[in-house]
């Protein structure tokens, strides 16, 4: 995913979610409603994930230092793990206790009762366009992947996350009208503390799926099955090189992958044609996967390791 790609979908988000969250408020204000409330906060926690995203993008691309030699890509990744915090505190423990204390002592909507329909009705269309952007620019690097595993798969953050929010974003609104539009149909309040709950429950759910994909890429992803397909045959490809022993990628951000494999070389390599087909592997690896960026490649002799005999294995076991 390119990262021009990703801060479209942030902006639409973000310029959606300001201008719901005032709607909304405005809409609580006139009624009282716990969910045109809890919708409200929704909104701003939304409004602020985006800050902290597009933060995140901007802080990841500061210059490596010393005491950073390999960079801040990764730092995208810290600022995503913060907005699932912030998705599960601000949005979804506090629908939760709104709803609580609106189903502990329901109040009808008396006034300006169809505000809350109208406003709902609106944000549903907004945020529509916000996760219709969303699709748009996932859909320029997803490939024939499916959603669940685009969303589990992807080593950019932001995408998977707007594309979460808005996705909890309408079936939250979805879930507000529900609430309103029962409450005013049946005049009990405790319909509107019952969408304000199912809407703090799919929040918590929503962050909670947004922590463990984060946390993943904070520990460390390697390359996808394709590109490890990819390096492998670029390596394989020149001459000087025998084998694969072993190699291992890691991701140090979403744009930047390091590649370190240990090589077989023939016992006879001489150290500056050795050299050459070293520095012809790194531009093949370069070549294949663009975002492979650092390299590490450490040559070797191949030893077959051969199985013990019953007579070595027995002598071992004695030892």
């Amino acid at each position: 995913m390119s990262a021009e790609g990703g801060t479209r979908a942030i902006i639409a988000a973000l310029s959606a979610n300001l201008g719901i969250a005032v709607t909304k408020f405005v809409a609580w204000g006139l009624t009282g409603s716990s969910s045109m409330l809890a919708e409200a906060i929704h909104s701003v926690a939304d409004s602020g994930n985006q800050l902290l995203l597009l933060l995140g993008g901007r802080r990841s691309r500061r210059q490596a230092t010393p005491e950073h030699p390999f960079g801040y890509g990764r730092e995208r990744y810290v600022y995503a793990f913060i907005v699932s915090i912030v998705l599960f505190s601000v949005g979804g423990l506090f629908a939760l206790y709104e709803a609580y204390h609106k189903i502990q002592h329901p109040e009808p909507i008396h006034s300006w009762k169809w505000v809350p329909v109208v406003v709902l009705v609106i944000a549903i269309a907004l945020e529509g366009y916000s996760f219709l952007t969303a699709i748009k620019e996932s859909n320029h690097t997803r490939g024939k992947v499916t959603w669940v595993n685009f969303v589990r798969r992807a080593k950019a953050p932001e995408l998977p996350v707007v594309l979460l929010e808005d996705t909890g974003a309408l079936i939250g609104l979805v879930l507000a009208l529900f609430g309103v539009a029962l409450t005013l149909i049946t005049g009990d309040g405790v319909w509107d503390g019952v969408g304000t709950a199912a809407i703090g429950v799919l929040l918590v759910a929503i962050a909670v799926i947004l922590a463990i994909e984060t946390k993943s890429l904070l520990i460390g992803e390697g390359a996808n099955p394709e590109e490890v397909r990819k390096i492998e045959k670029a390596i394989l490809a020149g001459a000087g090189i025998e084998r694969i022993i072993h190699m291992k990628t890691l991701h140090l951000g979403p744009e930047e992958l390091l590649v370190a494999v240990k090589i077989a070389v023939p016992r006879a390599e001489r150290a500056d044609d050795l050299a050459q087909h070293i520095d012809e592997t790194e531009l093949r690896i370069r070549e294949a996967v663009p975002i492979a960026r650092v390299i590490y490649i450490e040559p070797d002799i191949y030893r077959e390791r051969k199985a013990p005999t019953v007579t070595e294995g027995a002598s071992a076991a004695a030892g």
